[in-house]
């Protein structure tokens, strides 16, 4: 199994990690696995959606309609 070191982790991060291993009831180093996993095992929204289009016959027929309005700055004020 592979290991890795995280430098520079905000004090912040790591007691916010603490607590929610507590609460899962396991190690911070658990926890840790368990949030990379699940990070890594999300699909990808983009690829997802290319393959839905890909299985769908794909877009190549799709109409894309001219833009017409014209871009303008925004006012905050």
């Amino acid at each position: 199994m592979a290991s890795i070191v995280v430098r520079g982790l905000d004090e912040s991060v790591k007691r916010r990690l603490a607590a929610r291993a507590k609460e899962h009831g396991r190690s911070m180093e658990a926890e840790v696995r368990e949030i990379l996993t699940r990070a890594a095992h999300q699909p990808h929204i983009g690829i997802a959606l290319m393959h839905a289009a890909q299985e769908t016959g794909g877009i190549d027929e799709l109409p894309v309609p001219d833009r017409s309005d014209t871009a303008r700055a925004v006012d905050f004020g």
